[in-house]
């Protein structure tokens, strides 16, 4: 139960709910007994000759006080006087009373279901804006070990798996112990030998029941991780066609499908077996009780001296029949709450972790960047193996660096570091000379802009894509900074203009239109520092020029870092710095760098023939 109780609380104010649905059910319990124990009054004064004893105990009106006794005399009083002026009376006001007794009943049950049912839809909202809220936060090394379509099975199988079980788990602290309370009540004021029988049998079949409960949270972890798997591989597979019908893999990706759905499916009916395994054994159980209970209370009456009456007998078996029910819904919350666990478990995971980047406690907003970028000293390692090796950089405002060198020697890392997309391990990243980790990060990133070569569009209009973040924007700042990307002709020719949604990941236009609304984007945040990865990289010779040209008018007067494996791109850097192995090895204008015929820009810009 820790682990639901970590999760209740995501729907505090309790008392919003759960006083309400325990009211509910307390009165929906009771009208439910005094349903079924309307059957005495009606066997017996309907059908049963009225007797010396009843005349001497019911003729007279009792005196009133506050007890359940005077209200059972009373009520008895009021059916004796029907009966004796007019039978039919007496038919007509039992059938009045039973009516209402199962309105009641039906009304507070529905009652009781709506703040239950409030109670989880209000847990499944703030459980996942929690998650998906925590997932923002944890910084982008973690996405690069983890499984997508695992991180969006926690969002939403997950989710949904916990909003019934927490459902179970109420039920089964708030209602379901207290109406089987409320039945072996009136079941002992009925007979109190025959409901001690009854509470010898039952305990035997709890036992059993709860052994099987027990085994079904590993086959649910075994469930809900297949079930991220098989929503990576149809991720990968969708974003992948092209690539997958070119390299005549479709028939693998398909068998690697099949082999992980044939695992779920084989992981789903090991817990569905045992899941539906206990309700069945639950009510083979009841009813087996209640053939006992026949059988033994049945002896009883016929005995004709342990004082229970063939009418009281039969309220008995009426009213026991009810125990059943919430008997069995907690055999199935139980198995409920074992898959839930296994669901809670993989969201308190989440949850738990570690936010490895945050801002300090005494962090202050970054106003304005005003001299300069200072790397001092710093070291970076994904894991224990470094990347950074005493990084020592000064980036003075209105300047551009180019950072060249191999793939994996750590130049988008030294991007990352600026905007604290990672923390340095060692050293200092410093901008005005105070520390980034002294800044908020939201001001500190509110004065950058990314271009990258993998282009991050949304499923959105062009309007939207171009001023993210900023639902407030107006379409002629939208529209200057189209047109300073190169990207006012071409959506203007698309159906809706800058109202035009652009599908998912911008598919519906070509590479170059995406990166000048990426370009776009940046230029609409009017950032001060600008970081450009590999922004050309990958496009055409036509795309290159315009997107060249959009970058070059984005880059006036602006502090910006250029990546890129291109060396013409960056010839007019101020400074170009060359990575080797994490470490510096080279920096310098490109004049400066091109008179050294021994190093490793000369070398680099002979292979690429741009001297």
């Amino acid at each position: 139960m820790k682990i639901y109780r970590r999760l209740l609380q995501y729907v505090r104010p309790f008392h919003r709910f759960i006083f309400p649905f325990f009211a509910f059910t307390l009165l929906g319990v009771f009208f439910g007994i005094f349903q079924f124990a309307l059957i005495i009054p009606l066997l017996n004064f309907l059908f049963d000759p009225v007797n010396t004893a009843d005349a001497t105990a019911y003729a007279t009106a009792p005196s009133f006080e506050c007890s359940a006794s005077f209200f059972k005399s009373y009520f008895y009083h009021l059916i004796y006087h029907f009966k004796t002026s007019n039978p039919a009376y007496a038919l007509y006001f039992l059938a009045i009373m039973i009516v209402s007794a199962v309105l009641l009943t039906n009304i507070f049950r529905y009652l009781a279901q709506r703040c239950l049912i409030n109670t989880r839809t209000l847990l499944v909202k703030r459980l996942r804006e929690a998650l998906f809220e925590k997932i923002n936060q944890l910084h982008l090394g973690y996405f690069t070990r983890e499984h997508k379509g695992d991180l969006i099975s926690r969002l939403n199988t997950d989710v949904y798996g916990i909003e019934g079980a927490a459902a179970s788990s109420l039920e089964v602290l708030f209602k379901e112990p207290y109406v089987m309370i409320g039945y072996f009540i009136a079941l002992f004021a009925i007979s109190a030998k025959l409901t001690l029988f009854t509470l010898i049998i039952i305990p035997v079949s709890a036992l059993a029941i709860a052994a099987v409960t027990r085994k079904l949270r590993r086959e649910a972890k075994d469930v809900q991780a297949s079930a991220g798997r098989l929503l990576t591989l149809i991720d990968e597979s969708l974003l992948g066609m092209r690539i997958i019908r070119a390299f005549n893999a479709t028939g693998f990706v398909v068998k690697r499908f099949s082999r992980e759905n044939d695992f779920y499916r084989k992981a789903s009916l090991a817990s569905f077996n045992k899941r539906e395994l206990a309700p069945a054994f639950s009510e083979a159980a009841g009813v087996l009780v209640v053939a006992c209970i026949l059988v033994y209370g049945g002896g009883l009456v016929l005995a004709r001296n342990n004082g229970l009456q063939a009418s009281a007998f039969i309220a008995f078996i009426a009213i026991f029949s009810q125990v059943i029910r919430p008997a069995k819904a907690i055999v199935t919350a139980l198995s409920n709450m074992q898959t839930g666990r296994a669901s809670g478990e993989r969201i308190l995971e989440i949850l738990d972790k570690k936010v490895e980047v945050a801002d300090a406690p005494d962090a202050i907003p970054l106003p304005a960047f005003c001299r300069e970028i200072t790397f001092d000293g710093v070291g970076f390692g994904y894991t224990d193996k470094p990347v950074l090796k005493g990084i020592n950089i000064r980036i003075e405002k209105g300047k551009t660096i180019a950072l060249v060198g191999p793939s994996g020697v750590g130049k988008s890392t030294i991007a990352d570091l600026i905007p604290r997309f990672y923390d340095v391990t060692g050293g200092a990243v410093m901008i005005d000379g105070k520390n980034v980790k002294q800044y908020t990060m939201e001001s500190l990133r509110s004065h950058m802009s990314f271009v990258t070569q993998e282009i991050i569009l949304f499923n959105d209009t062009i309007f939207n894509n171009i001023a993210l973040g900023h639902p407030s924007a107006r379409m002629e700042d939208v529209v200057h900074a189209a047109r300073a990307a190169n990207a006012h002709a071409f959506i203007m020719d698309t159906e809706e203009g800058y109202h035009t949604v652009i599908g998912d990941r911008g598919m519906r236009l070509s590479g170059g239109q995406r990166q000048r609304l990426s370009i776009a984007r940046a230029v609409f945040k009017d950032p001060s520092i600008l970081i450009l990865d590999e922004a050309t990289s990958a496009l055409d010779t036509e795309s290159e020029r315009l997107v060249q040209d959009a970058l070059n008018n984005l880059m006036k007067g602006r502090t910006t870092i250029v990546i890129a494996h291109r060396l013409s791109t960056i010839k007019e850097a101020d400074e170009i710095i060359i990575l080797q192995d994490g470490e510096i090895v080279e920096q310098g204008s490109h004049t400066e760098l091109m008179n050294n015929e021994s190093g490793s820009y000369y070398r680099l810009t002979q292979l690429q023939s741009i001297a």
